[in-house]
């Protein structure tokens, strides 16, 4: 074979990998903007803005939207760095309201710098924006700069214990801190104008929630995006309850190093499924409703419960197409190419005749709606599926997503609190196999060159008896949570 019929067989092979690479970075997200949205929040205090502006914003970055929150506290509180009163709020405070306006326009200029220079899609403007004054001077900074605007606001839905624990009121007596704050609203109360949707706001696309969510009225939804963060908006429900996620038992697959297929438990994952039984039955989770995946291995953990339980086929693990049921000894030694391809960016890889870990995110949108409805839920699933769950609870980037470490035989719970999410681990002290692969520490090159060791099986060491601190763990839950480590007998 001639040096020529080399090189061009090596530039063919460059030409379709460089096309895979270019190919997956394709988020279908990414599609969903034809132009940059300015989202803006209205409302009296303690209606929940802040809270909806995180809980939207970790949507839309979860399904692929590059999305960020401007709160006008925080510019605020680097002006003034002292807080003294709710006098501050006063509207004849003249100087007060001078720094207020700065704030907002130094806001909007960081807003401006995200979705034009930053490669933001959607920017969140989470202040109070009681007045048409400034609503009117945001709506002109968005037709300056060719920016769409969606606007969002609430009512009647007070959230005490998050305003006891702002930053304007740090280790304060909490009745003098709810008088102060009590005072605060009256002040905004004083010029607060509704929106006008029969006649001055007619025009404007917005979404106006009332009632903590029992009412809605929805204005001029004008593009896709507009119609995905209402049907979102329209599925939370503010409600205390708690979420469990564990995977299944140990599986056949997981002794032998096997990735996907439909194998069954084995004797450890048995041993597991009792000791799940036994966690439901000391914790009283007598209200629990329990999902499974479409897969054996799930359901036989289910079985186990003795109490009624869904399956649900998006909750199958996530699909290796060619490299089902393959270690990842026999993926490198039969695709080495593509077995490189997934180390270089292994969210956006897609396994060939399978999924990536993007188009999973897609798939377990449903599951995450229903989740925000639901009460108390035990989802038993698997490590994929439970690494794209936590990361939208738990705020994770597409990055760091696929090397979350899910271990087998253990349970997080999940309790929603203000900003973010309480998680506490429960390792039932059954024994199983590691099936985490860690993040590759060097770069890999299509070709196979620097091949870093593949996964090695060993049996999972239990968690420590004891507390760990938050800050240990950070390559596994991100601020913000609380994470507590039990040690089940």
């Amino acid at each position: 074979m001639s040096s020529t019929q080399i090189d061009s067989g090596s530039a063919e092979a460059k030409k379709t990998t460089d096309m895979r690479m270019n190919e997956k970075k394709c988020s279908w997200a990414s599609y969903m903007t034809n132009s940059p949205t300015v989202i803006v929040m209205i409302g009296l205090p303690a209606r929940g803005k802040t809270y909806m502006s995180k809980k939207l914003t970790r949507y839309l970055n979860w399904i692929g939207v590059p999305t960020k929150v401007f709160n006008l506290g925080v510019y605020r509180r680097e002006a003034v760095r002292a807080y003294k009163s709710y006098d501050f709020f006063r509207h004849d405070n003249e100087e007060a309201m001078k720094i207020r306006k700065q704030c907002a326009l130094v806001a909007l200029q960081d807003v401006k710098a995200y979705l034009l220079a930053e490669g933001g899609q959607i920017a969140v403007f989470d202040a109070t924006n009681t007045t048409r004054e400034r609503r009117d001077l945001i709506l002109g900074f968005v037709k300056e700069h060719a920016f769409k605007c969606y606007v969002r606001t609430l009512f009647e839905c007070a959230a005490q214990e998050v305003k006891v624990s702002s930053p304007d009121y740090p280790e304060r007596h909490r009745e003098r801190v709810m008088g102060d704050f009590l005072k605060r609203i009256e002040c905004y109360k004083v010029t607060y104008q509704p929106l006008d949707p029969d006649d001055y706001d007619k025009d404007i696309s917005f979404i106006k929630v009332m009632n903590v969510g029992r009412r809605f009225l929805v204005n001029r939804v004008q593009d896709y995006i507009q119609s995905k963060i209402v049907y979102y908006l329209m599925n939370i429900h503010v409600h205390s309850h708690c979420l469990y996620l564990c995977r299944h038992g140990e599986s056949d697959h997981n002794v032998d190093g096997r990735i996907g297929g439909d194998s069954e438990l084995s004797p450890r994952g048995k041993q597991f499924a009792r000791a799940l039984r036994d966690f439901i039955e000391e914790h009283e989770l007598l209200d629990l409703k329990v999902w499974t995946s479409q897969l054996r291995r799930t359901i036989q953990t289910a079985e186990e419960l003795g109490v009624p339980y869904e399956q649900w086929k998006i909750l199958n693990e996530i699909d290796a197409g060619v490299c089902e049921e393959m270690t990842y000894e026999m993926i490198q030694n039969s695709f080495p190419e593509e077995f490189a391809l997934r180390d270089q960016d292994k969210y956006h890889y897609r396994y060939p005749g399978g999924e990536s870990y993007q188009d999973l995110v897609q798939r377990l949108e449903p599951v995450i709606m229903e989740l925000e409805r639901q009460g108390n839920v035990l989802v038993i699933c698997h490590q994929a599926v439970m690494r794209c769950l936590l990361a939208y609870f738990l705020d994770k980037s597409a990055e760091d997503l696929p090397y979350m470490k899910c271990p087998l035989h253990t349970i997080l719970k999940l309790t929603p609190v203000a900003y973010g999410c309480k998680v506490e681990m429960f390792y039932l002290n059954v024994e199983s196999v590691n099936t985490h692969r860690d993040r590759p520490l060097v770069s890999r090159s299509a070709s196979g060159m620097n091949v870093m060791p593949i996964l090695f099986y060993s049996p999972f060491p239990p968690p420590p008896p004891h507390r760990v601190r938050l800050c240990c763990l950070e390559s596994l839950f991100p601020y913000p949570c609380f994470l507590s480590f039990h040690l089940e007998p």
